[in-house]
């Protein structure tokens, strides 16, 4: 049986990182990798990324169905807009892995910092 190394935990670690920023992926890591400190904070980082992601979602859905209600017209034109956020969301997610797999940690203002209360 091979001997487990801190070098031989690397490929593993990385797998980890990605999966924490993977929406409802993140408890993998949360659960599977309590050893490794860097893990379990970008774990929790994901999961409060995605806390505020759905909470803002709510808020944008809430929002766009008054002004729907309101004036069919810019309602649905502000619908639109949600689909670049989502390309906002999905660039957000690349940066914090790459960040992540490069050893760095992505900080995002009014956010991040939960991540160490969690």
């Amino acid at each position: 049986m091979p001997e487990t190394t801190p070098d031989s935990a690397e490929p593993n670690r990385g797998v980890m990182i990605v999966l924490a920023y993977l929406w409802l992926l993140a408890l993998v890591p949360l659960l599977l990798d309590k050893s490794d400190r860097e893990v379990q904070w970008h774990a929790k980082h994901g999961i409060v990324i995605m806390i505020a992601e759905l909470a803002a979602l709510l808020v944008y859905i809430v929002i766009t169905s008054i002004i729907s209600l309101a004036a069919l017209g810019v309602g649905c034109v502000l619908s639109l807009f949600l689909v670049f956020a989502w390309v906002g969301v999905l660039a957000l997610h690349v940066v914090a892995i790459v960040k992540g797999l490069n050893g760095g940690r992505l900080i995002i203002p009014g956010v991040s910092e939960y991540a160490d209360r969690l």
